[in-house]
């Protein structure tokens, strides 16, 4: 009897497709950290979709605070759709920016999601900032 592992063998194009995909809607948090550390930050926002507490204790640096469970047509209005809204949560152990880009991009916006989370974030020495959250203006 051969191993379950190999029970469902995929084609190297499946593989392609299937892991492509998957990369068009992840950020790492390495390459991530360099863009913030050269500068880069013109077209995308960071955002926490934990609650205003989480974002107090600790958020990305220029993160914005839009917790999933608060995302509507209306909270979102000021929102600038030419951008792409990078959520984050947690760890791989928390939903909430799933969440929070499944609820951005019914919406109708451009998302994607930080691997790991803050903590695979604060994992590899990466800076974080904390404070109440204010309200974010483009």
């Amino acid at each position: 009897m051969k191993p379950r592992i190999l029970s469902l063998p995929h084609e190297a194009a499946n593989a392609v497709e299937y892991f492509g995909r998957e990369l068009a809607f992840e950020v790492d948090p390495v390459d991530l950290a360099q863009d913030l550390a050269d500068g880069r930050t013109d077209g995308y926002v960071l955002v926490e979709t934990r609650s205003p507490g989480a974002y107090a204790e600790a958020h990305l640096p220029g993160a914005i605070c839009l917790p999933y469970r608060e995302m509507t047509e209306e909270s979102t209005r000021d929102l600038d759709r030419n951008l792409v809204y990078v959520c984050y949560c947690e760890s791989i152990y928390c939903n909430a920016a799933t969440q929070g880009a499944y609820r951005l991009a019914q919406l109708g916006f451009t998302v994607k999601r930080l691997s790991g989370g803050i903590t695979t974030w604060l994992a590899h020495g990466y800076p974080t900032e904390a404070g109440e959250p204010v309200p974010w203006t483009p």
